[in-house]
């Protein structure tokens, strides 16, 4: 720990109940590829993320991963923790990242200076349910065409009318997160590429019409 966070690093929290409750905690930074939680630990810390960008994901004995979700500057992981049990992922540092830190009495605190704060942290439990609801619902339902098309279509932005995925993503990257090998994420993009709808330039994608719902 280095002490609490600087005006400069909150600057960057655009959520004011977020930079609020990041600044009850300490500053601690991650190098590239660091674990910050491991999933199964008992620990109870609340990581607000001030710098950076980092990944939650479950793995198995084999090394397979399925990954849950990025997460960036303005964002908070950990907060599961809260009910005292193990951790339910695990969470890497893509790139040198750098926290306000708090454990569970320090954001007591900080809900207790102002309660607005546990109706932010409520709302980000309710929008990670409903994400989870639906992850496991395409899971369930899409084969892996659907959920490569139902995931590049969740990431895409409009960009002056062009829909582009702004995040680097490799194939195996994508696989990661429906659950699905590399050689076959790589197989339906040969396809969509041949199709003409997608682009995929330096792992740039950018959707040129949108893809079928089955394929």
């Amino acid at each position: 720990m280095s002490g609490a966070p600087t005006t400069v690093q909150l600057a960057a929290i655009t959520d004011p109940m977020v930079r609020e409750l990041a600044g009850h905690g300490q500053v601690r930074a991650f190098p590239k590829h660091a674990i910050i939680i491991n999933e199964g630990d008992a620990s109870d810390s609340v990581f607000v993320i001030l710098a950076g960008k980092v990944k939650a994901f479950s793995s198995d004995e084999s090394g397979r991963e399925i990954v849950y979700n990025d997460h960036g500057p303005g964002e908070y992981i950990g907060e599961m923790s809260l009910d005292g049990r193990p951790r339910s992922a695990s969470v890497m540092a893509l790139e040198a990242s750098t926290f306000s830190v708090l454990n569970r009495d320090e954001v007591r605190l900080a809900i207790a200076a102002n309660p607005d704060i546990a109706l932010q942290i409520i709302s980000t439990l309710i929008t990670r349910a409903r994400i989870a609801t639906t992850s496991v619902k395409n899971l369930a339902l899409l084969d892996v065409y659907g959920r490569v098309a139902r995931l590049l279509l969740d990431l895409a932005e409009d960009q002056d009318g062009v829909l582009v995925i702004p995040e680097k993503l490799t194939q195996q990257d994508i696989g990661d997160r429906i659950g699905a090998s590399r050689d076959m994420v790589s197989r339906i993009f040969k396809d969509l590429v041949a199709g003409g709808y997608i682009r995929n330039d330096h792992k740039i994608i950018t959707i040129l019409r949108k893809p079928p719902e089955r394929w």
